[in-house]
């Protein structure tokens, strides 16, 4: 994978401000790959190689967490991001306004 996609991506992933998320698909479009959410994904599933990121703050289209990641849940709690009922990121409320 190119290291300067893998930096760019990590780089968009850095600006989410604390108590926001954004989603694997914004994170596409930002970086001007619409459709590359999944490579979105796959570059965060790495990041730990790359640095500190805040991967926490990102979630799939619906609000869904990542699975796997029991952590990401209460990290995203502690910063006050707001949960529906169902356990998804409320977006309408908290999404990144890129």
């Amino acid at each position: 994978m190119d290291e300067n996609l893998i930096y760019e991506i990590l780089s968009v992933v850095e600006e989410i401000p604390e108590g926001r998320v954004a989603t694997y698909g914004q994170i596409a479009r930002l970086i001007g790959r619409d459709k590359n959410a999944r490579l979105v994904g796959k570059v965060l599933s790495i990041a730990q190689y790359y640095g500190s990121y805040p991967c926490h703050r990102v979630v799939n289209h619906a609000g869904r967490l990542a699975p796997g990641w029991a952590e990401q849940g209460e990290l995203l709690q502690n910063e006050g991001v707001c949960f529906k009922s169902d356990g998804r990121v409320d977006l309408k409320q908290c999404q990144w306004e890129d």
